[in-house]
């Protein structure tokens, strides 16, 4: 004889975690580990989910600026919405040279279609910059010129000083994520010496966020990575105080 066992309220912890859910370029292989570590520090308070759309080159051929046509990642962000997150956010950086209203009217339209508040890795870099009162910021990034060109004319044009600009010339995706944390550190340490406001690592395939602690406390300097900060804005949309995060850095203890 089978017994039926009726669910309680207690089967349904709503309020007891946040579900994050992040769009990811096919071919990243950093973000999901390096944001699963920090959001391990919330001890059960999150859980994060991925939805893939294909990235596979980053450059200004045809080709690759295709890849971030609206309607693939408004088809992962549909099927991500099934898991009823409590936030969606783009985990990439192409606003950055495409501009930054690409995002704005991406994370409008991702919130229309679904009905969840949606972020970006550099609307939440954006964010931040201004919460700290950056004026001048160092950039390092893997990109080639032509990217990386329109990604300074891009803060340029918003207002800040370029401080110091590193670029590796690399059209990756996937490679991006073959730089070693300590390579990627040693670029960060150069950034430093022009002794910006903040240091920003765009790239959500690139090494940088698990040395950034340790950078800022050897340079003083604060250090925005692209990983981190999309986790900080996602964090902060969905009302999760971020300073709960301590190892990752002073975005996380400072700016919440």
């Amino acid at each position: 004889m089978s017994a039926v066992i009726p669910l309680t309220e207690h089967d349904y912890p709503e309020s007891a975690w946040k579900r994050l859910g992040m769009l990811a370029p096919s071919s990243n292989t950093v973000l999901e580990p390096t944001t699963a570590r920090m959001v391990a520090e919330l001890d059960g308070k999150a859980t994060v989910h991925v939805a893939r759309f294909p990235v596979v080159e980053i450059s200004m051929a045809a080709r690759s600026q295709q890849q971030f046509a609206l309607e693939p990642i408004l088809n992962a962000a549909r099927l991500l919405a099934d898991a009823k997150p409590d936030v969606i956010a783009w985990n990439g950086t192409s606003a950055a040279w495409l501009g930054f209203e690409t995002d704005i009217a991406l994370c409008q339209s991702i919130s229309e279609q679904t009905g969840v508040p949606a972020t970006s890795a550099i609307l939440a870099l954006n964010e931040a910059l201004e919460l700290l009162g950056a004026k001048r910021v160092a950039f390092v990034t893997p990109y080639l010129s032509e990217i990386q060109d329109r990604l300074l004319e891009s803060y340029e044009s918003a207002g800040y000083t370029i401080a110091e600009d590193i670029r590796l010339e690399d059209r990756g995706n996937f490679s991006f994520a073959c730089y070693s944390a300590e390579s990627v550190a040693d670029l960060i340490r150069t950034a430093a010496q022009s002794k910006p406001d903040a240091i920003a690592v765009i790239c959500t395939n690139f090494r940088g966020a698990d040395l950034v602690d340790s950078i800022e406390r050897e340079t003083g300097v604060m250090v925005i990575d692209s990983v981190a900060v999309t986790l900080w804005g996602a964090l902060r949309t969905c009302g999760v105080a971020t300073n709960q995060i301590q190892n990752w850095g002073r975005l996380f203890r400072e700016l919440i």
